[in-house]
């Protein structure tokens, strides 16, 4: 949580999401750390030895678990455990000496479901660890999915989506059936819905955890976007153009090797402008099916 102060401004969500950096570059910003489930439990303890004045009973007892439910329940939200412990003293009856004992039974009825916190910074956390956990071959990408959605209230489609980009960027050719895993529970997620599309997308998640991981295709992505800005406004080889139409070959749109022609379907020639005829993007790895990609690649080049 943060608390930003400018001109009287003030906003408990990431100012980094909502504030334009102008404004940030001229204020003072201070990061306040979330309330846990200890402090909550300091509070309705003080609040019961002040139960006298704050609560309107002479004694107020408090089962341990009592307290543990609602602080759990609460999510570090001191005025909800304080209004969920006023709530169990006032509606309890009391003691023939005018004390009340509040219960777990009676914590459970004041406060039944969890806190939920997850504005527009939590849930891009949240998504991070989801995704780095998938990268790094952790299970816990399954309980930040099921904690985001089941807890904080999110999307499935919001990690579908990461999921399915995770499958490329971390994963790629190492292993191409993660895609297919992760589109195909996208489609079973919109044809049968949640709860019982959990299934689908915990089998696609899992399969992307375990699967070999290489970035691969994020370098050659990032390669090619390198080449393109260093090389400005580039011509097609003659060769690889269209020839589709009459008159074609006199503007010397001729000379391309027909690959299927040759032993093993594989020809050289030049697929690039001349100013990049020697480049290359895309590395394959040892990794998985990019392996035998590896062979080919090397297989190519001889």
């Amino acid at each position: 949580m943060y608390y930003f102060s400018h001109y009287r401004a003030y906003k408990t969500e990431n100012p980094f999401h909502h504030v334009n950096g102008a404004l940030l570059s001229r204020s003072t910003l201070f990061q306040l750390e979330a309330l846990e489930e200890k402090h909550s439990l300091e509070a309705m303890r003080r609040a019961i030895a002040d139960a006298g004045r704050g609560l309107g009973f002479m004694k107020l007892h408090v089962e341990e678990e009592a307290l543990a439910h609602i602080a759990a329940m609460s999510g570090g939200d001191i005025r909800r455990s304080l209004n969920a412990l006023e709530l169990a003293a006032v509606t309890t009856p009391s003691e023939p000496d005018g004390s009340v004992r509040i219960t777990l039974e009676v914590a459970q009825e004041s406060v039944r479901k969890p806190s939920i916190r997850a504005d527009l910074s939590t849930q891009y956390d949240v998504l991070s660890a989801f995704h780095k956990s998938v990268r790094g071959s952790s299970d816990a990408a399954l309980f930040w999915f099921l904690y985001a959605v089941e807890r904080l209230g999110m999307d499935p489609m919001t990690f579908l989506r990461r999921l399915i980009v995770a499958c490329s960027e971390d994963i790629g050719l190492a292993n191409p059936q993660a895609m297919v895993q992760a589109v195909t529970a996208m489609d079973a997620y919109h044809k049968i819905g949640w709860p019982e599309a959990k299934y689908n997308i915990s089998q696609a998640i899992l399969f992307a955890v375990e699967s070999p991981k290489s970035n691969a295709t994020a370098i050659a992505i990032g390669n090619a976007m390198a080449a393109i800005e260093r090389s400005g406004n580039l011509e097609v080889p003659l060769h690889l153009r269209d020839t589709h139409y009459k008159g074609a070959a006199q503007l010397g749109h001729e000379g391309y090797k027909y690959p299927h022609d040759y032993p093993n379907h594989y020809v050289k020639q030049q697929y690039l402008p001349d100013s990049l005829a020697h480049a290359a993007f895309y590395k394959a790895t040892e990794q998985g099916m990019e392996d035998k990609i590896k062979q080919n690649q090397q297989r190519r080049l001889r």
